[in-house]
């Protein structure tokens, strides 16, 4: 095993950058997708060799249910570190589990939650509530036992939007849906829990998500200014009861960088940079970043499985 189990540990730090850049540089589907997919699999990556190292740890503890050959001083000479990186991946994995159990948990009571606010209410696709807070959110499919999902507006969130803002507001929650980006936000959010280094990407995902949306709706609406000057004036709102775990319309956070994204031109429908730009080279450092993970973590998961294969008596 050596120094590659600890690799995808780490290499998620080379992600990084293009988490910063491709919110700028690339079309946010494209950086939505790209920078889902790199968290993932350096999620799983980083979470192999924890396991690893975790099996390494609990074959030197007394009284563990794992064959007594496992623990044999030449088994030890072959996985190096294993009286304390093995020991301290048992607490460390389960604190994984812990967090990212917490994450579906949440997800799944705010799904649930939100449904059923909508109880007694007709079964149409948007479903309006009698609140006179602001807010705006896209229910996925699952939730609102709808093939397509739904648009769950506030009647205040309504009231403070003109006709054209508020085609916007639906074009917006529509391209959520079928985009799928309650999905795309779950991982992003389970890779960081897995992997403290991968927050970076998941701040990332939840802004592309919703530059996405915004693209979106300013080509169904046919005005970039109509689609800025929405979320101008639902973010302007005060409070609002929109569920966090679910995609919505002008949520807390980074508004005026989107607002000044629709006020300039479109981006360019591109899904790779050239390879000379700053955006390209930080991509291709994930990619190889991503593929010395995937790598590392074979390499590691084969080495244990012969030497414990070997150890094993027949």
């Amino acid at each position: 095993m050596g120094v590659f189990v600890f690799l995808p540990l780490v290499l998620p730090l080379t992600a990084w950058p293009v988490a910063r850049l491709a919110e700028h540089h690339l079309h946010p589907r494209a950086a939505t997708r790209l920078l889902t997919a790199v968290a993932a699999v350096l999620a799983v990556c980083s979470t192999l060799c924890l396991a690893l190292l975790m099996v390494v740890g609990t074959a030197q503890l007394p009284g563990n249910p794992l064959p007594d050959a496992w623990s044999d001083p030449e088994v030890r000479a072959a996985l190096p570190h294993d009286e304390i990186a093995g020991r301290a991946a048992i607490p460390a994995l389960l604190a994984l589990v812990a967090v990212c159990g917490r994450v579906l948990l949440r997800h799944r009571s705010v799904r649930r939650r939100a449904a059923r606010a909508l109880a007694g209410l007709p079964d149409t696709p948007v479903a309006v509530l009698p609140d006179p807070e602001p807010y705006a959110y896209a229910l996925p499919a699952a939730a609102a036992r709808r093939s397509r999902g739904r648009i769950v507006v506030s009647r205040g969130m309504l009231d403070r939007l003109g006709p054209a803002e508020r085609r916007a507001l639906f074009a917006h929650e529509r391209a959520h849906l079928t985009g799928r980006h309650d999905r795309l936000l779950l991982v992003a959010r389970l890779a960081a829990a897995a992997n403290p280094f991968l927050r970076p990407l998941r701040t990332a995902v939840t802004y592309s998500a919703e530059r996405w949306a915004d693209e979106e709706a300013a080509v169904r609406v046919g005005s970039r200014r109509v689609v800025a000057r929405a979320i101008g004036r639902a973010a302007l709102a005060p409070g609002g009861a929109r569920p966090m775990a679910l995609p919505g319309f002008a949520v807390a956070g980074p508004v005026p960088r989107r607002v000044a994204a629709l006020l300039a031109p479109p981006p360019a429908p591109r899904a790779w940079p050239p390879a000379g730009t700053a955006v390209g080279l930080a991509l291709w450092g994930a990619v190889v970043g991503v593929a010395v993970s995937a790598l590392s973590s074979a390499n590691s998961a084969l080495a244990l499985y012969a030497v414990l294969k070997a150890a094993t008596p027949l």
